[in-house]
């Protein structure tokens, strides 16, 4: 029966949208909106259950005033049918509104409502720009995705509660006192005053600490992770202790913060016990006094000291409930730093699908400078690029550290936007077409390979999903991968391509994993191939392995390969050298030679400066 109820709410149906990026209230409301059914029903069920416990205390009083006024022999007889009334209450309907609370919040709210806000915040972040990730710590970013979800939750239920508590007692409180005697309702409005002073006071000071608490903790946890990805750096250069001071400093600054949260929490706590006491001992003060002189029954004292001792009780549970509840939208706030955020560079509007018909890759006028500050006039990263990759045409590009290669790449990706200029592939402006059809055709092997912790198989696979295992076996083959995929066996005794490369593939080799990205980017099969030092992690050996693989792979494609062993793209059709932004010189190896320039400069002073084209044409590097 519990199932019926859980699959209610399915956190992963439909396509998420961002969320809005005006506010704490618009961010709540954002996610409440998509669940209006159960946010009603959770809503009236509370409200329910605080008018059922209001009504404890009048029950009391009423019994007492039927003892007191029946004889043992009368009770039953004439108070029969209320006395079965109020237990039918206490005994079915009661247990029934609370159970189905419980089975709101624990099989739908806790799992469904908080998954679904998981899941939604990792649709919309995993969609920002790469620069969005290059300025944050990645366990920060998760940390705030993954406890958004639950601490909303959290506020959400417990401020319906709180409010209905609030709410219902306390009116059907001063209600139930004053049918009795309206001077019975001035202790609890005394009370509700000065409470709703100490709200006034306290929950603006609970609310800014809370946030700065989730905010240390999410740097805390930004700089464990960051330590724990990068250990073996931390332990090749024997910093553990300064790891130990990093984190140190962040465990220091979250217990300052946590400390003055729980100095304002006990502060507010001990302000409310002191109301309570006070409010207590009044309300019997003043009771016993209206009974004592005759205004009063004996069954509104039994009323109004319930009452009086209840609302302590409950206001207990709503002062540990609003502590709870702006831990929790501190929590919400500092997620709403990486997840309330707009998109950065989101497609254009009716951006289209990308269509190669050729591969032709033209670069128009471009200027690029990472938003640095500069003198006005001054060169960017790139200035002033022209250039055109006629459709299956094989191009190096060389270059001095800094002279723009990569960064050049990685706006043919549109990773970034052009300060000035477009690039178009077979006539098409890259920035009107949607990222995903962009990058959909275009593979790359990158120089620092990192692989996802998953089997080497769904490693391969991340190039063409749809690929048989015949497909997988055969890239891997091409990749020289085969044979030390076979004998790979994981810490879970997983074997061949089923094994488990560890975190980043931690647990292969830098030329294991650059053969399992070549593996990858074969299957693939994209038109257009960049590579970035793709056999930089290779030796000798294996690098001849695949060469002639490689060649194969770049036949009928448009390819830009990137290294700085030149060597290993002497053999393109054209070679482009970029130097301080600038295209310095375009041609063969050949003729970049003869020319004597930048590139002849970079030739002569790599060791093994000669090959076999070279030496065909009678030209030494000297």
């Amino acid at each position: 029966m519990l199932r019926r109820f859980e699959n209610l709410l399915d956190p992963t149906a439909g396509m998420p949208a961002p969320p809005p990026t005006a506010g704490l209230l618009r961010f709540y409301a954002f996610y409440i909106r998509q669940v209006t059914g159960l946010t009603i029903a959770l809503f009236i069920c509370g409200g329910l259950i605080a008018v059922m416990d209001t009504m404890i205390p009048a029950f009391i009083g009423r019994v007492v005033s039927l003892v007191s006024s029946r004889t043992p022999a009368t009770l039953f007889q004439e108070d029969g049918f209320l006395l079965s009334g109020m237990a039918a209450v206490l005994l079915i309907i009661r247990p029934a509104l609370f159970i189905g609370h419980a089975v709101l919040v624990n099989q739908i709210v806790n799992p469904g409502f908080s998954n679904m806000i998981r899941w939604q915040n990792h649709w919309h972040v995993v969609r920002q720009s790469w620069t969005f990730f290059q300025n944050d710590f990645a366990g920060r970013i998760a940390n705030r995705v993954l406890q958004t979800g639950p601490a909303m939750r959290e506020s959400l239920v417990m401020a319906f509660d709180a409010a209905w508590y609030i709410l219902v007692y306390g009116s059907s409180a001063i209600l139930m006192l004053a049918s009795l005697d309206w001077r019975l309702t001035l202790p609890m409005l005394v009370w509700f005053a000065c409470y709703a002073v100490m709200l006034r006071w306290f929950v603006p000071r609970l609310r800014d600490r809370s946030r700065r608490v989730s905010e240390m903790r999410s740097s805390l946890t930004g700089r464990v992770v960051d330590s724990y990805t990068n250990i073996l750096t931390v332990k090749l250069f024997a910093r553990a202790s300064d790891e130990d001071a990093f984190v140190r400093d962040a465990i220091v600054e979250h217990t300052d913060a946590f400390r003055a949260q729980t100095r304002m929490t006990t502060a507010y706590t001990s302000t409310l016990l002191m109301m309570n006491a006070c409010l207590i001992v009044g309300m019997a003060a003043l009771a016993l006094w209206q009974w004592s002189v005759g205004h009063i029954a004996i069954g509104a004292v039994a009323t109004a000291i319930p009452l009086a001792w209840q609302l302590n009780n409950i206001s207990g549970w709503v002062a540990r409930s609003i502590t709870s509840i702006f831990e929790n939208i501190g929590t919400v706030q500092d997620g709403m730093r990486s997840i309330d955020v707009p998109r950065q560079m989101p497609d254009a509007p009716g951006a289209g699908e990308l269509r190669v018909t050729g591969g032709e890759i033209r670069i128009e006028n471009l200027h690029f400078d990472y938003g640095r500050n500069r003198e006005p006039g001054a060169p960017g990263v790139l200035h002033g690029i022209d250039l055109t990759i006629a459709p299956g045409e094989r191009v190096g590009l060389v270059g001095p550290s800094g002279a723009g290669k990569s960064t050049l790449v990685n706006l043919l990706l549109h990773f970034y936007e052009p300060a000035a200029g477009r690039i178009l592939i077979d006539g098409q402006d890259i920035a009107t077409v949607t990222q995903e059809s962009l990058r959909t055709h275009i593979a790359m092997v990158t120089q620092d390979t990192s692989l996802l912790h998953r089997s080497i198989r769904d490693n391969i696979l991340y190039g063409r999903p749809t690929a048989t295992e015949t497909d997988v076996i055969a890239a891997a083959r091409r990749a020289a991968a085969h044979d030390f995929i076979m004998g790979l066996e994981d810490w879970h005794g997983r074997r061949g391509y089923d094994a488990h490369v560890g975190e980043r593939g931690v647990k292969l080799s830098g030329g294991q994993r650059q053969r399992i990205a070549l593996a990858r980017v074969i299957l693939k099969d994209a038109p257009i191939l960049i590579l970035d030092e793709a056999t930089s992690a290779l030796d000798s050996e294996v690098e001849a392995a695949i060469q002639e693989q490689l060649d194969t792979l770049m036949d009928g494609r448009t390819v830009i390969a990137i290294a700085h062993r030149l060597s290993t793209i002497a053999r393109m059709d054209q070679l482009i050298v970029l130097n301080e932004g600038r295209v310095v010189e375009t041609g063969s190896h050949t003729d970049l030679l003869r020319r004597n320039g930048v590139y002849a400069r970079l030739w002569q002073r790599q060791s093994g400066g000669f090959d076999a084209a070279a030496i065909r044409d009678g030209i030494v590097a000297k």
